[in-house]
């Protein structure tokens, strides 16, 4: 019997089912164009909802970039309907514009001519508009229009002391919280190169996103660029990866909740030539936050993140040290081009018992050598994952990717059975078939679906995109909203204007100062964390 299922076996003992079921709470991102397709210019809707204050409707990165926050619940089809809903109510107030389809952007103007999100004149939305115009200096703006879905995860509080117990480990129940959250951590860091491969929609882009011709990709038509073998140019290396991290000799500790918040804050604290050469500021205007190797620590993409919700401007690190890790938030999911929601059951069904079963599963410590095998096992995923025959870097040497994909994917069986019985479904076993299916025969994997419309359509990946995006707009526009959820969205809009309101009526200190007394509460942080590294 494997450590999964002796786990599990546990788990089975217990009395209380409503312990033992995860709570998944969803953000996605949804690029707003005109009805042609071409990134919107408009602001953020007012009829929305203030986006610095909105729970659940806000802007990611670009004022266009819209992202939908879901609560987190227990119950997959009760997302579902929650996303649903956030879109049909969206859409109420959106008569000439959609959202785009796909997680690549839409046709771009001039890089220079993205509009980055407004939070309006306080001094925190002044901070976080900020923080994006960094962004755009260090890596371009076209980075700020890419969208994905981020898949948050937890197992309830009353979990803890109970699997405390069936253990018989000891401790505080925090910190067993910590040591088998951050074991999943890193677990989906050296396994995570499954979620581009079996989810990847993005083998194509549109030509606009380049100022410069890619030399990594070809030319399918005037329009676009593609890898033929591609599974998700999000995740490759013309996407949201930090490539500084390597050039400037940085790296996170993923081998305690301690060692992660120790490495990101001496990165926000510790001054990178490549910025400097930007400079905070010119003529008298900021360019940048500041000029160290992040500017703050959401800067530092990685698939996977350990969170804390944080309280006023306390920085994430911060809350991570002071509670604990909340819930565990995976990255690495493209939009769904043919799904209106962007996302599906199915999909839903197998990322929750993926992420127990890697919870569940031994964990060792990540090595140096290990960080930088799995940054090339997800390129080489990102970019090549339909090839056949692709072999990537395991720690006892080369494997092929089909080999170990199906490895991981039976480790699974046990836990898919398991929650089944436990939410009274066949939707995780069923879940599990498919994608066992998608690593035996890679045109079966959505970017080979995407791919070969493309191909047998003639078209761009613009032209199907769009297509898409417009099958999704009148979907939304012949769904209806309950009494009871128009009353809900419209409360939240109301509350946010609200509390927007007031922040921006405060009377407060200087920028300058505003800014100075934030980063001098993060380098005390990073001072009184000391050399220790583990919890």
């Amino acid at each position: 019997m494997s450590l999964i299922e002796k786990r599990l076996a546990l788990l089975s003992q217990h009395s209380r089912p409503q312990d033992l079921r995860s709570r998944i709470g969803l953000e996605k991102e949804s690029l707003r164009t005109t009805l042609d397709g071409s990134l919107a210019q408009t602001p953020h809707p007012t009829a929305w909802g203030a986006p610095l204050t909105h729970p659940q409707i806000t802007t990611d990165y670009a004022e266009a970039l819209t992202e939908f926050i879901t609560p987190p619940l227990s119950d997959i089809p009760s997302i579902l309907e929650h996303l649903r809903a956030l879109h049909t109510y969206a859409y109420q107030a959106m008569p000439h514009e959609m959202f785009w389809a796909a997680s690549m952007p839409s046709r771009l103007p001039a890089h220079d001519q993205i509009p980055v999100a407004d939070y309006g004149t306080s001094n925190l939305g002044r901070m976080k508009q900020l923080y994006r115009i960094g962004l755009g200096h260090r890596y371009g703006r076209a980075m700020q229009v890419i969208a994905g879905i981020h898949f948050n995860w937890s197992m309830p509080p009353t979990f803890w002391p109970w699997y405390q117990q069936a253990l018989n480990l000891p401790g505080t129940a925090q910190q067993l919280r910590d040591t088998h959250y951050m074991g999943l951590v890193r677990n989906l860091i050296r396994y995570g190169w499954l979620t581009p491969y079996l989810f990847g929609a993005s083998p194509a882009v549109s030509a606009s996103f380049f100022e410069q011709p890619p030399a990594a990709l070809t030319a399918w038509d005037t329009d676009t660029y593609y890898h033929p073998q591609a599974t998700s140019l999000r995740m490759g290396d013309i996407g949201y990866q930090n490539s500084t991290e390597a050039a400037l000799n940085f790296q996170v500790d993923y081998n305690s909740v301690l060692g992660y918040a120790t490495s990101l804050l001496q990165a926000t604290t510790t001054p990178a030539a490549p910025w400097q050469r930007i400079g905070v500021q010119h003529n008298g205007q900021y360019r940048q936050l500041n000029a160290n190797i992040l500017q703050i620590e959401n800067e530092y993409y990685s698939i996977v993140r350990p969170k804390q919700l944080t309280q006023g401007l306390e920085s994430p690190t911060v809350a991570l040290i002071a509670r604990g890790i909340n819930h565990i938030e995976l990255r690495a999911l493209d939009l769904n081009l043919t799904d209106p929601l962007g996302v599906n059951a199915q999909q839903l069904y197998f990322l929750d018992a993926f992420m127990l079963t890697y919870l569940l599963a031994d964990s060792p410590p990540l090595t140096a050598v290990e960080q930088t095998n799995s940054r090339h096992n997800l390129l080489t995923i990102a970019h090549r994952g339909r090839a056949t025959n692709l072999h990537l870097r395991h720690q006892k040497g080369s494997i092929s990717h089909c080999d170990w994909g199906s490895h991981l994917l039976r480790a699974m069986e046990p836990v898919c059975h398991w929650l089944d019985q436990q939410h009274h479904t066949t939707g995780y076993t069923q879940a599990l078939t498919a994608q066992q299916q998608q690593m035996q025969d890679p045109s079966k994997t959505p970017a080979s679906i995407i791919w070969d419309r493309m191909q047998t359509q003639h078209n761009s990946f613009h032209a199907l995109a769009t297509h898409y995006a417009t099958q999704h707009r009148h979907f939304f526009q012949q769904q209806t909203l309950s009494a009871a959820q128009q009353q809900q969205f419209s409360a939240m809009r109301i509350a946010s204007e609200h509390k927007f309101a007031a922040i921006e009526a405060h009377r407060e200190t200087n920028f300058d100062q505003f800014l100075a007394d934030y980063f001098a509460s993060v380098a005390r942080a990073a001072g009184n964390l000391g050399p220790q590294q583990h919890d």
